[in-house]
């Protein structure tokens, strides 16, 4: 079974940091694209951040550079985002997406095929 399983998401408040984790599984993870979106209530699903199939390549929306960073380990499958200086309007649902590509594919969410459950990060005031 194909599948990304996302972890990591909480309450926190504006400032702190959190770490999300997601490990894929059926699928040749190494060799393909990996991002993070995220929705929040009413809003469409946004592209934060997504790598490379080697990680040498990483891009972020305008509004998390600086704060987010992406990262992966082919050799457990896993892809993370660290999130540092949180603020309230973070908050919102984050999906591990996998572009079963290892071409570079835009940060926008039609061009991703594999998608995890989501986990929710909520960031107070």
């Amino acid at each position: 079974q194909v599948q990304l399983v996302e972890s990591g998401g909480g309450s926190v408040q504006a400032g702190e940091s959190v770490r999300l984790s997601c490990t894929g599984s059926g699928l040749t993870f190494a060799d393909d694209a990996m991002g993070w979106f995220r929705q929040a209530p009413g809003k469409e699903r946004e592209g934060v951040s997504e790598i490379s199939w080697s990680g040498g390549t990483r891009d972020y929306a305008n509004s998390v550079k600086g704060r987010f960073t992406i990262s992966r380990d082919n050799a457990k499958n896993t892809v993370y985002l660290q999130m540092n200086s949180l603020k309230p309007e973070d908050t919102a649902m984050y999906y591990c997406a996998g572009a079963l590509t290892s071409a570079a594919v835009p940060l926008d969410k039609q061009w991703w095929k594999l998608w995890g459950q989501g986990t929710q990060v909520t960031v107070s005031s």
